[in-house]
């Protein structure tokens, strides 16, 4: 504690920690959190709704959207141990739980945020290809008509998507993430923007009709018993880690300035940020819902549920594009970082691990190379597109890793956490509600787990590899 006095009283340029002076604001955390949280998935809400229905859709939302906010908070709290305010930081989500619960926990954590953070970016390398195809075919629609065979292959453009991930993962840190955060957030208002007011244009159709249901599709009309049960599953699981971002929330807290207290500062920036989401969670859902009732597509922008004005659905296509090529290092920093702090570790006197290269980039400034950091990340880039490319239904098997992965990394290491940091005494209202929180989120990744097997099992019966699309 007296090394990191020392650093923040003699040297301006230094935090308490002996790292460069954090710093981020609540304004920078906002936008990292709404990058984090609000991916393409948004518009595939539309279809979780008219699984679920009217009434169930719309609870499920404001659920989660509270359980992920207490979450958030109860996280922010942790930051610094034992102290909230003046305790030793936790850099990282893993950090946190070795500090505050133990070794054995943290090994558990360890495999829980890592698998789930290679899926997300795997997930989000096969989606941005999907929204390039999209464009490819609603302009291929466009001139030849509905009823065209547009299909093709997704395959050149995750090369493409994987190519950009590269020059951006030379980023060297989150610190230095904020510009391409805000820039993805704008992309995620602007492509959800987008399906609201067609969702909206479709609605104030003349003569416009569609079916709609309190609780969702009909069983015997629409669909089978089994599907509606497998589907029900996949929605609550849909909506309930579509708020997940607890895997890189300690490290956007870790962005902050010190002053006011950084929990302070990120359960104001985990507010805003979970009132935007929901704001447009709901919109694009519900009158996504509205717009197309039973029938509604998995994605209406990639999957057609609209066509027309198809420059507006390139463009939106295109917001999603930009907004997961921002996304994909919010979550892969993360990954970067753990490699890069254990080869420092393990080698500290080597050059390939210590010494950076100041390259100048015309119209750029200055880039700080460093040959591991360049080698290792390009190497993690082509490994996840790689694997995008050889299991193209892979967002099944992500769902499935989010499944696993949302329990202890949204609600068990975080309750723990607090419970332990605040010395909640066994037995007493808080300790109660927060096994029962624990209890009900345990149940519900248990349940989308299992639709999403289904979902995989279905996929497999049907999977060829390197068809067209």
């Amino acid at each position: 504690m007296a090394l990191q006095s020392s650093f923040s009283i003699h040297d301006e340029k230094y935090d308490d920690d002996g790292l460069i002076k954090r710093t981020g604001s609540w304004v920078t955390a906002s936008a990292h959190i709404v990058t984090a949280v609000i991916g393409s998935g948004v518009l595939s809400l539309a279809w979780a709704v008219a699984q679920l229905g009217w009434i169930a859709g719309c609870i499920v939302l404001i659920l989660f959207s509270l359980i992920t906010l207490l979450t958030s908070f109860l996280l922010a709290d942790c930051y610094r141990y034992p102290d909230s305010v003046h305790g030793i930081r936790n850099p990282t989500y893993m950090a946190m739980v070795k500090s505050i619960l133990g070794g054995v926990q943290y090994r558990y954590c360890a495999l829980a945020q890592y698998a789930n953070l290679v899926g997300v970016t795997i997930g989000f390398t096969l989606t941005g290809s999907i929204s390039m195809v999209a464009i490819q075919k609603c302009n291929c629609f466009h001139k030849y008509g509905h009823e065209a065979d547009c299909s093709t292959t997704n395959y050149q453009f995750m090369a493409i998507f994987g190519i950009f991930e590269i020059l951006l993962s030379q980023i060297p840190n989150f610190h230095e993430l904020s510009w391409l955060s805000i820039v993805a957030a704008i992309m995620s208002f602007g492509y959800a923007s987008i399906g609201i007011g067609l969702s909206i244009a479709k609605i104030a159709e003349e003569g416009y009709h569609i079916n709609t249901g309190l609780t969702g599709l009909v069983v015997g009309v629409d669909v089978t018993g089994t599907e509606k049960l497998w589907n029900t599953f996949q929605a609550i699981g849909n909506i309930a880690f579509a708020y997940c971002f607890s895997m890189v929330i300690v490290e956007i807290q870790d962005t902050l300035k010190s002053s006011p207290p950084e929990n302070q500062v990120m359960k104001k920036s985990s507010l805003v940020g979970i009132i935007i989401t929901t704001f447009f969670y709901a919109l694009c859902g519900l009158l996504g819902y509205a717009a197309f009732g039973n029938k509604a597509p998995g994605n209406f922008l990639t999957g057609f549920g609209f066509y027309e004005p198809y420059w507006l659905v390139d463009i939106g296509n295109l917001f999603i594009i930009i907004h997961l090529v921002g996304a994909y290092q919010v979550f892969a920093q993360p990954i970067f970082s753990a490699v890069e702090r254990l080869g420092s570790k393990q080698w500290p006197q080597s050059k390939l691990m210590t010494k950076e290269y100041d390259v100048r980039i015309p119209f750029v400034g200055i880039w700080r190379m460093n040959m591991f950091r360049l080698t290792w990340r390009t190497i993690y880039v082509i490994i996840t597109t790689l694997i995008a490319m050889i299991l193209p239904f892979f967002n099944n098997v992500v769902g499935l890793l989010g499944a696993i992965s949302f329990f202890p990394l949204t609600v068990y290491f975080p309750t723990e956490m607090y419970l332990t940091q605040a010395q909640v005494p066994k037995y007493s209202t808080i300790w109660i509600g927060m096994k029962l929180l624990s209890g009900f989120c345990l149940i519900v990744t248990l349940v989308a787990a299992v639709g999403s097997i289904e979902g995989i099992v279905s996929d497999l019966k049907t999977y060829h590899p390197f068809n067209p699309n």
